[in-house]
């Protein structure tokens, strides 16, 4: 008899294999990665070793110090010039001082007449003064040269009545020199100044006046003769009447001096 025929297992590839079922799957990392924990493949462990970022140096540029030192010494010498000329200045006018001993010069207004005090019909005051001026040098080596351009002004209130000017002259060590300037104007609409002024004789018995004075003058120290300067002198006079052709009495007068340059 012959033998039966033997069967062999067939194994199927496509059914599912139980040891693959049964033991852990194969880690889907290499090994020398590790997995986070939120199961992120991307990130590589902290321990990793991560290749050094290369830096780019930066380039300074350096403080120009050589101009910075020019303009420091320069600045330092300005300084001290200026201070050297102060200082000079200042031993000059001492040394100046201390030699001519200078003095300030006086001024009194001594007379006042009235030649013309006209109101028109129009009502324009025509006004002409004659004033007594005395001017006083107390100066033993400082002599003023009165030079031309000057103006003199005589005014009520706000009001200015009349203007002149004083002569030229030149005025020596310890002079005095007395003046008589003629003084002249006219003022429009001049009803109300008048009305004003013959009120205040009413009540007061008395018409203040304001004389201002522009002298531009120059000051001889020996014979050196300096810069242009300008006088200022301010006068107030009272007096008891303004009447034309009639005396008139100064009843109390007060000037003030003072210089610019």
């Amino acid at each position: 008899m012959s033998e039966p025929p033997k069967v062999h297992p067939v194994h199927d590839v496509e059914a599912p294999n139980q040891n693959q079922n049964n033991s852990p799957s194969a880690p889907l990392v290499p090994r020398s990665m590790s997995k986070s924990d939120a199961g992120d493949p991307g990130k590589v462990d902290q321990h990793q070793h991560m290749p050094p970022q290369g830096t780019v140096p930066v380039m300074h540029a350096k403080p120009p110090k050589k101009r910075r030192s020019f303009c420091c010494r320069l600045f330092c010498w300005i300084i001290s010039i200026l201070l050297i000329l102060i200082v000079a200045i200042g031993i000059t006018i001492g040394i100046l001082f201390l030699v001519f001993r200078p003095k300030i010069p006086k001024y009194s207004v001594d007379e006042l007449s009235v030649t013309q005090y006209d109101l028109s019909d129009n009502n324009s005051l025509s006004v002409t003064f004659n004033l007594t001026i005395t001017a006083r040098n107390p100066n033993k080596k400082i002599g003023i040269d009165y030079r031309g351009g000057s103006h003199l002004s005589a005014w009520y209130s706000d009001t200015k009545l009349c203007e002149g000017s004083l002569p030229k002259f030149y005025q020596g060590h310890r002079n005095t020199t007395v003046l008589s300037i003629p003084l002249t104007g006219q003022t429009q609409n001049a009803t109300g100044l008048q009305s004003m002024i013959e009120q205040q004789l009413q009540e007061t018995g008395n018409v203040p006046l304001n004389l201002k004075v522009k002298q531009p003058v120059r000051i001889k120290l020996g014979k050196l003769k300096l810069f242009k300067i300008k006088f200022r002198v301010r006068c107030k006079i009272v007096v008891d009447n303004l009447s034309a052709n009639k005396s008139i009495r100064i009843r109390s007068s007060s000037c003030k001096f003072r210089f610019r340059l």
